[in-house]
């Protein structure tokens, strides 16, 4: 028998730990990082892992969700702050009340546009943040730069254009 006739009759659950099989990858990380990857972790992990959105939990719950619908919300959240403490991955608290996942491990900054509510990597050596040694009382840990904005429309003839 064919391997795709003997796709079609795996279950959807069969098929998502088939395709972790295949795509070893994410399995291999978690295990160099001390994370038995069961298949729920593997799926939260793909997706979180590889996304560039900034997601909260609930985001990856819902996305991760469509594809392995046994999924609780329990278990992202609980991966979510396993995959923290082992540093694949960071929380970012760009808005109130809004924290967000991001696997840009490297110093950055973020762009937040106002009229998608996109969240963009501004590169760490776009901005000049100055004398942060310099301010008394404070022991600061790490800092980053939040900028809200929308971005800038081309201007016709195609100079001037803005990326963030």
């Amino acid at each position: 028998m064919s391997r795709g006739k003997l796709a079609l009759r795996l279950t959807p659950f069969q098929a998502l730990l088939r395709s972790i099989e295949v795509g070893a990858t994410t399995q291999e990380r978690l295990r160099r990082s001390g994370i038995q990857p069961s298949a729920q972790r593997v799926a939260v992990a793909d997706y979180v892992l590889a996304t560039d959105a900034h997601p909260t939990a609930e985001q990856v719950w819902s996305t991760v969700r469509a594809r392995f619908p046994e999924l609780s919300r329990a278990t992202v959240y609980n991966t979510l702050n396993l995959l923290v403490r082992k540093g694949l991955l960071r929380q970012v608290q760009l808005e109130e009340g809004r924290t967000g996942f991001d696997p840009n491990l490297a110093p950055h900054h973020h762009f937040i546009d106002e009229a998608t509510g996109h969240v963009h990597d501004v590169p760490w050596d776009a901005l000049e943040v100055r004398r942060v040694e310099a301010l008394r009382g404070l022991e600061v840990r790490e800092y980053q730069v939040v900028l809200r904005g929308r971005r800038a429309r081309a201007k016709s003839g195609g100079a001037g254009s803005t990326s963030a």
